[in-house]
């Protein structure tokens, strides 16, 4: 009999092997080109996906030299936008305070994408339809049918579904695979990490 855990890390190796890496070569080469345009690149996310988003601003900015900001690290302004205008509207305020022009890219983590039918991450549908008006990028990595970010996205990731009872922790892990795998792509990275560069090769 298989364990959990052998069953899951089979799942993994599953979506590994799946993943379309064509469009992470996309990925990357958007973000290359959102760096040299002088562009900035705003990361949304809600849930475990939030966190992520910080991670990710991190090693944009550090490694590749990106401007990075992800809207939910700033908790004040996120909760004063909700609490005086409401869920839905905090990364549309943002981007709006942050006057995001053309130049600029969106890039989604979510599990679902966002959907208005099903009333999941609403917030992450009118930032897009934002970013649209604007004329901005829209960068993704998502899970399940990938969602509106898949629909009107320029270059998104769909991270497969290999077992329906997983697609939450499978999409947020393969969200840092994805990330992980751009800040250290020869055409991105800038800055190598600290722990490679202390080890003798």
């Amino acid at each position: 009999m298989t364990t959990h855990a052998q069953n899951y890390l089979k799942e993994a190796a599953a979506i590994c092997q799946a993943l379309d890496h064509g469009l992470i070569e996309k990925l990357a080469d958007e973000l290359v080109a959102l760096r040299n345009r002088g562009g900035r690149l705003f990361l949304l996310g809600v849930g475990g996906s939030a966190a992520n988003c910080s991670h990710a601003v991190n090693d944009f900015r550090k490694l590749c030299g990106l401007e990075a900001y992800a809207p939910t690290d700033n908790v004040a302004e996120l909760t004063a936008r909700t609490n005086d205008e409401g869920w839905e509207t905090v990364f549309t305020g943002w981007l709006k305070g942050s006057r995001a022009t053309p130049n600029d890219a969106i890039f989604v983590l979510s599990v679902g994408g966002g959907s208005v039918e099903r009333n999941i991450s609403v917030n992450l549908v009118r930032a897009l339809d934002e970013a649209r008006r604007i004329g901005c990028k829209i960068l993704g990595v998502v899970g399940r049918d990938g969602g509106y970010t898949k629909t009107v996205g320029d270059a998104v990731v769909v991270v497969p579904t290999v077992n329906a009872d997983h697609v939450t922790p499978h999409a947020e892990a393969f969200q840092a695979v994805v990330w992980h795998s751009l800040s250290c792509h020869p055409k991105l990275m800038l800055q190598g990490n600290k722990w490679e560069s202390t080890v003798s090769r």
